[in-house]
């Protein structure tokens, strides 16, 4: 049974993902479901514009299969999965024709690899979009360490860390969407959508869009701008804690809390793949880095003790390895750095990688 509705509505070409009960989590199959509908689409001239959304009131995709990678041997599984899943993030970005995603509810992970790369990323009241990967002793990928860097200031980083999700305002002020439309309005816009002519192209789906779209607010994290960015500029995740400390905030010392959760040696790592991913050519380079840095961290790191505790045993108790930050090995970072598979993408796509 298929775990994406594939449909044509109109001038609009839609991709539902269709896993309520798992929150729309992305398994291989509906990745390889997606990309062979957007085969479709783009062959099909009556198209003007592709749509994703999620089934049920809970939220566009809670991620990846983390049960599936856990129960898998080896890293064979999840190679096979990731490849297939970042480049089709990668085509995404790229993709020929207007695609709107609507990030209602909860978006985080995987959901945000097929959004965040969209080229009109719709919000609602009701988003909470975030990159939770360093409290399962993992990282931001699906291009994470491309969105991130490109938040203001360090707001991308401090996302990255901790963690923390982001509401409407505080998704567009991150530059993590592009505008924020009431839940309400979805089914008309939907309908204005699927009324545009084929050649419409992205002026004539912005249009439409900026008809419906409403402003949602102060961002809340515009209030702790300085704050953040001056404790999340270092290059050193001790020195991010120390800063932390010595600022004296209630937000700080609640930021500080939160980050000493996480496992450490996800947070040295994310850090590092952030800073590269700033000066990163493209958004390929990134996926690449994080492609195998995820092998490594599920062949050798804390991710299936992430899952573990999160997903299957759900005792929220992972025994990280190392437990500290200052016993978390430089080189070993350095290692998972390496490319340990073949490359997702082409020399020329990932120049400088």
């Amino acid at each position: 049974m298929s775990e994406v509705i594939v449909e044509r509505a109109g001038a609009l070409g839609r991709l539902r993902l269709d896993r309520p009960k798992a929150l729309n989590a992305l398994t291989h199959g509906m990745v390889g479901e997606i990309d062979r509908a957007l085969d479709r689409f783009a062959a099909d001239p009556d198209v003007a514009a592709v749509l994703l959304t999620g089934e049920g009131e809970r939220g566009l995709c809670a991620g990846g299969d983390l049960r599936g990678l856990y129960e898998s041997r080896g890293t064979a599984f999840a190679e096979a999965f990731w490849r297939d899943e970042y480049r089709l993030d990668a085509r995404i970005a790229a993709y020929e024709k207007p695609f709107v995603a609507v990030m209602d509810g909860i978006t985080m992970g995987g959901g945000v690899g097929i959004s965040g790369h969209a080229a009109h990323r719709i919000v609602t009241e009701r988003s909470r979009i975030a990159m939770p990967e360093t409290g399962i002793g993992y990282l931001p990928d699906v291009g994470g360490t491309w969105l991130l860097p490109r938040a203001p200031g360090e707001t991308g980083t401090y996302l990255g860390l901790t963690g923390a999700p982001a509401g409407a305002a505080d998704a567009l002020f991150c530059r993590l969407a592009d505008a924020m439309v009431a839940s309400a309005a979805l089914p008309d816009l939907i309908d204005a959508l699927s009324a545009l002519p084929p050649d419409a192209g992205d002026e004539g789906v912005r249009d439409v869009i900026a008809r419906f779209a409403q402003d949602p607010g102060p961002p809340p994290l515009a209030q702790h701008r300085a704050v953040i960015d001056r404790c999340f500029g270092f290059d050193m995740v001790d020195e991010i804690l120390s800063a932390l400390a010595a600022d004296g905030s209630d937000f700080a010392a609640a930021t500080r809390e939160t980050l000493l959760t996480k496992a450490p040696s996800s947070l040295v790592l994310t850090l590092c793949l952030l800073r590269l991913g700033r000066g990163a050519p493209n958004l390929e380079a990134c996926l690449e880095r994080e492609f195998h840095a995820s092998l490594a961290l599920l062949d050798e790191g804390d991710f299936r003790e992430g899952i573990r505790a999160a997903v299957i045993d759900k005792d929220k108790s992972p025994r990280w390895n190392p437990p500290t930050l200052d016993a978390v090995d430089p080189a070993r970072i350095a290692r998972w750095l390496e490319r340990r598979a073949a490359p997702v993408f082409s020399e020329s796509r990932t120049a400088a990688v």
